[in-house]
């Protein structure tokens, strides 16, 4: 197999990357990513060298681009996005909309035009909108959309072009909308890495609101692993929901477990003013993956954060320079927060 994937300098993407190089080390992969803030290609020194690696710096949005590598290729798999919330809300809408909408049609297309290229498009359960914190629903493939932010809004509208170019154009395409990913690599505007290293700095953690805002956690290899397990098994046209071992854990629970792995105290904590329009409860109900996939989450909530906190703890020479970079401001110290 031969797949394009984009964004694989982020977070997710260069997971990804390593779990599939090491899972299939006989597969090619092709890593598109345009390096905005949060793309790093320290996340991939490890397979730099690997000769099924290639790396390319370009944007989604370039039809030139996109159209020489897809024809390269037999599988796309989508990560590239915009995709904190808060930066949605501040007045980078555009940018959302510019990537997560336009630049998924522009590689739809180019599926499309060579051939009908296997597309598997990665999305959030955020889509969904938001759950009652006294309800027990989850999340399923089948709840109506209900994006509450432009971040949501332009991930909403991307899962439904990628659904319509199916319909349209016969084009082989599966979706994942996952919950909260966690792990190595995430870049410090999120909640548990910006958590962890400012413990690590002495600095404290943002809270907003009271805090009380409930996310599935899903650990970033489990994911990875669902993905695979999607493009090995799962059924063209469908949509897959993919999400933890965690029910109900609000961000204020999460982050005291982040104190207690590190030996701190409450007095560590900073509440701050609430997100505007923030969602109080995201759960995700796996079922259908489990029973078409064989999925199940292999990580523990304690024991991967322990995992994520050490990472953080022996990688400072990584995150440290992005903290202190032009990208990382002091607006997103502040706020940045999933």
């Amino acid at each position: 197999m031969k797949i394009l994937v984009t964004g694989g300098a982020g977070f997710i993407g260069s997971n990804f990357i390593h779990n599939w190089l090491e899972s299939h080390p006989t597969d090619k992969i092709i890593n598109l990513d345009k390096l905005t803030y949060c793309g790093n290609l320290d996340n991939l020194k490890d397979v730099e060298n690997n000769p099924n690696y290639q790396f390319v710096k370009g944007d989604i949005c370039d039809e030139e681009v996109v159209n020489g590598l897809v024809a390269e290729v037999d599988t796309i798999v989508h990560f590239a996005a915009e995709s904190h919330v808060d930066r949605s809300i501040a007045g980078y809408a555009r940018e959302f909309v510019q990537t997560n909408v336009v630049g998924t049609q522009i590689l739809l297309e180019a599926a499309v035009r060579s051939g009908g290229r296997r597309f598997h498009h990665i999305s959030t359960d955020e889509v969904f909108g938001a759950l009652n914190l006294a309800s027990s629903v989850k999340f399923k493939e089948n709840t109506a959309y209900d994006p509450r932010s432009p971040y949501s809004a332009s991930k909403a509208a991307s899962d439904h072009l990628v659904r319509a170019y199916g319909v349209s154009f016969g084009l082989p395409i599966t979706i994942t909308n996952t919950s909260n990913n966690y792990g190595p690599f995430q870049y410090p505007e999120k909640l548990l890495p910006l958590a962890i290293t400012n413990l690590i700095e002495g600095k404290k953690v943002p809270i907003y609101g009271d805090g009380l805002y409930v996310r599935d956690w899903l650990y970033v290899d489990d994911h990875c692993r669902a993905i695979d397990l999607v493009l090995q098994k799962g059924k063209i046209g469908e949509t897959y929901c993919i999400g933890g071992l965690t029910d109900d854990v609000n961000n204020l629970e999460l982050v005291r477990k982040v104190l207690k792995i590190m030996n701190k105290d409450e007095s560590c904590l900073e509440y701050i003013k609430d997100r505007p329009g923030h969602d109080r409860r995201y759960a995700v109900d796996w079922s259908k993956a489990k029973k078409e996939l064989g999925y199940k989450p292999q990580c523990e909530l304690d024991e991967c954060l322990e995992k994520t906190v050490e990472w953080y703890q022996k990688n400072e020479a990584w995150w440290r320079p992005i903290k202190s970079g032009k990208h990382f401001s002091a607006w997103q110290q502040k706020q940045y927060q999933k």
